[in-house]
């Protein structure tokens, strides 16, 4: 992707969908909440853990549905909407994270689906015109907000090398780091229309693996040699089939298996939706789309999968209930397809293959606790970059919409935010601090209080 394209005001933001997609969108809603409703997958990774007691009696529906909607509304809101409006891509905080909260909330089953189809014609019919007004206001807000794309497209690329650093130490980092920069700057002398972080993003993460991969093997020879000094040589490492939690994971997983053909509908419904172009599966994924770079967003959801398959899998073997999205792989391979019926086949695939195989992915995970560890902080590092750069970018969008008036505006509720205990989840406060502040800033115009910065 060239430097032209990452400039904050490229790309068109209009929410039209075409019939194919508005019916695709209502028909995964309604499938998402009607999969949510028996408890079988929801997106927020935050609420499976407390899907075991749901599944197993031990909790009400109704305080299901209040951890739920606890854990998504903030996202919902703060993040989902901002980033669907100002670039004009659906997003899965959007999509998903509502028919989470509707379909655990349906008290029978045959309304969830009717819940989750009526959330999907909200996106589809509601979102465009809401766009479309946005647009129409003097103090345009949701074209400054494009200002986030370049912040969050750059810093999203350092998170493997904050992993390494914490994982791995100063020293490890520093050279992950110096390499991610030279690739960084030699993809913008000689591949320009290349996205600038795409193969350093890919190496950082590489390096990762290796060090981590490298760390267990060492640690496995180490403790092999341990039990040969003490005459344990010929001992393997088994199973305990008197474990709980063994039993648990088996139970779970054959749970999940039962519902394999409903898992397929679900792989192959959620790969359409990003095939046909018009979802992201990340902040950095939606400005990408937006942009046509669907090579560059699969590359960069592609490397977002190593952070998340180990909490996914070790959280739906614990709990029973899967990922809406599973481990997100749909997502990369779903930009790169050339047609809607390849999706659908590649989705079911995909999804038949994650879910025949977590037990075996779990007992992996169980022998390579530096890989497991290398996940938590791969999240932990996304998380962190993030912010940093939503935070940035908001407040570049800030100062396009109003100067330093529009920074004193969304720097003030973020502040005001984070000393008042975070009622909104600190990455979505600052776009909702943006969509707040441009509301207020024509209001002070109406009132003859403010002039628009020129081109805001």
């Amino acid at each position: 992707m060239s430097g032209n394209l990452v400039a904050a005001a490229a790309g068109s933001t209009d929410l039209s969908l075409s019939l194919p997609q508005q019916l695709t969108v209502i028909a995964l809603c309604a499938l998402t909440a009607f999969i949510s409703h028996l408890a079988l997958a929801v997106f927020n990774d935050g609420v499976r853990p407390f899907m075991l007691d749901f599944i197993q009696g031990r909790t009400t529906r109704s305080a299901t549905t209040a951890v739920s909607f606890g854990l998504s509304a903030g996202f919902i809101f703060g993040l989902g909407a901002p980033m669907a409006l100002s670039t004009g891509v659906l997003n899965p905080w959007l999509v998903f994270l509502p028919t989470d909260i509707l379909g655990i909330l349906s008290p029978k089953k045959w309304l969830a689906p009717i819940l989750g189809a009526a959330w999907g014609a909200v996106i589809v019919f509601g979102l465009n015109g809401a766009n479309s007004l946005a647009h129409d206001l003097p103090v345009d807000f949701l074209t400054a907000m494009q200002q986030m794309s370049t912040p969050i497209l750059f810093l999203f690329t350092l998170f493997p090398v904050l992993a390494i650093t914490k994982q791995f130490g100063k020293v490890r980092g520093a050279i992950a780091g110096t390499v991610e920069l030279v690739l960084v700057v030699a993809t913008m002398k000689l591949w320009p229309n290349v996205f600038a972080g795409a193969v350093a993003m890919a190496v950082g993460v590489l390096m990762l693996i290796a060090f981590a991969v490298s760390k267990d093997l060492r640690q496995r020879k180490l403790e092999r040699a341990e039990r040969i000094a003490n005459g344990d040589g010929a001992a393997e490492e088994t199973p305990d089939d008197d474990d709980p939690m063994t039993s648990l994971f088996s139970a779970s997983a054959t749970r999940l298996r039962k519902h394999l053909p409903l898992f397929m509908l679900l792989g192959a419904g959620v790969c359409l939706l990003a095939q046909m172009h018009v979802f992201g599966g990340g902040e950095a994924t939606s400005f990408l789309i937006a942009k046509g770079d669907y090579s560059g967003a699969a590359q960069v959801d592609f490397y977002r999968v190593f952070g998340f398959i180990p909490l996914i899998a070790t959280t739906a073997l614990a709990s029973g209930a899967y990922g809406i999205a599973g481990f997100t792989l749909v997502y990369p391979i779903g930009y790169l397809l050339p047609n809607p019926w390849l999706a659908l086949i590649c989705g079911a695939a995909v999804f038949a293959a994650e879910v025949s195989a977590l037990s075996w992915i779990g007992r992996v995970l169980g022998r390579l606790p530096s890989v497991r560890d290398s996940s938590e902080h791969l999240r932990g590092a996304i998380s962190d970059s993030l912010q940093l750069a939503i935070l940035f970018g908001s407040l570049m969008a800030a100062n396009a919409m109003g100067g330093g008036l529009g920074i004193l505006v969304v720097g003030g509720l973020y502040l005001v935010n984070e000393a008042t205990g975070r009622v909104v989840v600190r990455m979505a406060a600052a776009p909702a601090a943006v969509i707040v502040g441009g509301i207020l800033l024509n209001v002070l115009y109406w009132l003859d209080l403010f002039t628009p910065v020129k081109g805001g």
